[in-house]
């Protein structure tokens, strides 16, 4: 059985070392970090950030969008809300977003009291 497993481990040998792990190099001194990706270049010329929309365009080539004046944009572009979210009191009952914080709410309540029980 013995001279069998030697014949076969012979004839058909293993990896030398795992093919799938990379192998172990090692440096003299401290580890030099590895080149990541870079961040985006941050335009700070003012007459470029007042007549483009700097970063907006998502091809590798080609030139950024340029704005257009207030005129050609919907009217409620300029309405929306930017602040902190509105609280359910300060919304109109007979708006859908009410009923949508309103259900949001009971679902979080809901969750807490069930997070709470023992079964």
């Amino acid at each position: 059985m013995a001279a069998r497993a030697l014949l076969l481990r012979a004839a058909f040998p293993g990896p030398a070392r795992g093919y799938a792990k990379k192998p172990a190099v090692k440096v003299k001194g401290k580890s030099v970090p590895k080149e990541g990706l870079k961040p985006p270049e941050v335009c700070t010329d003012p007459a470029m950030l007042s007549a483009y929309a700097m970063g907006v365009n998502y091809f590798k080539d080609g030139p950024e969008v340029a704005l257009k004046p207030d005129s050609e944009y919907p009217d409620w572009l300029f309405k929306i809300h930017l602040g902190p979210p509105k609280k359910l009191e300060e919304l109109d009952p007979n708006s859908i977003e009410y009923w949508r914080r309103l259900r949001r709410y009971n679902t979080w309540q809901h969750n807490k009291l069930k997070k709470g029980k023992k079964l």
